[in-house]
């Protein structure tokens, strides 16, 4: 469909207006799948091309994946154990400014009322049971990915643990973004006010074709604690 660059601009004020769904994302090196949107995700994100119009922006999260083990021999004890290890870390959690959570991909609330819902496995040794979620940090300005991994490194150290339950912080942090869609207005006014430029240079015989605003928001990891945002957008500048 051939639109100008008003138009454009039109369905940028359009997407500003959209309804709010505040929906958690984690953030990779990788991102999600073009031509996939039904919630069906190859280990979550797949390598695709970034668009050149983008937002850079602050992520809102530091998100690091913790691992809870217990090995006392007797099953239900074990349990136990990794149960009131886990109601002390939630407990403790906003005193550290830091939060609990689950997710591979969208971020959820580790809470007094789910956390028993947690799946555990062997980790290949008999009278074992582990399981693995996350403790994030939110960015406040200026925080960088140091600060952030140590504030949730104090936290998981000073975690009073229970019988023979035992915490392992596990690899590098990545980021998360809080509804990722909120920003397509801002990353429509982008990809306008180059459209414009571009039309200038060539002209009032010639408009804009667009694809791709009507995707979903996409995103990958610009920085250690820095996202790009962008529409799987392109557009043409052609005669009229």
């Amino acid at each position: 469909m051939r639109i100008v660059v008003k138009s454009l601009i039109a369905l940028a004020m359009l997407a500003s207006a959209a309804p709010v769904f505040a929906q958690e994302m984690i953030v990779s090196a990788q991102r999600r799948a073009q031509n996939d949107y039904n919630g069906g995700y190859a280990n979550g994100v797949v390598a695709t091309q970034r668009p050149i119009i983008n937002l850079k922006r602050t992520a809102d999260y530091v998100v690091q994946a913790v691992r809870l083990t217990g090995d006392a021999r007797d099953a239900t004890v074990r349990m136990n154990d990794v149960n009131a290890t886990l109601r002390t870390m939630i407990a403790g959690a906003p005193k550290a400014s830091v939060e609990l959570a689950t997710g591979d991909y969208v971020v959820e609330p580790l809470t007094v009322t789910n956390y028993r819902n947690l799946t555990y496995g062997g980790d290949g040794r008999p009278d074992t049971s582990t399981t693995t979620f996350l403790v994030k940090v939110k960015l406040a300005p200026g925080m960088d990915i140091a600060a952030a991994k140590a504030q949730i490194k104090r936290f998981v150290d000073s975690v009073d643990k229970t019988g023979r339950s035992t915490l392992t912080v596990m690899g590098e942090p990545t980021l998360s973004v809080v509804n990722p869609d909120q920003y397509r207005g801002q990353i429509a006014d982008l990809i306008a006010a180059d459209a414009a430029t571009m039309k200038v240079k060539f002209g009032p015989d010639y408009g804009v074709v667009v694809t791709g605003l009507d995707r979903p928001v996409e995103w990958a990891r610009a920085g250690p604690v820095e996202v790009f945002l962008y529409l799987p957008s392109t557009y043409t500048v052609t005669r009229r």
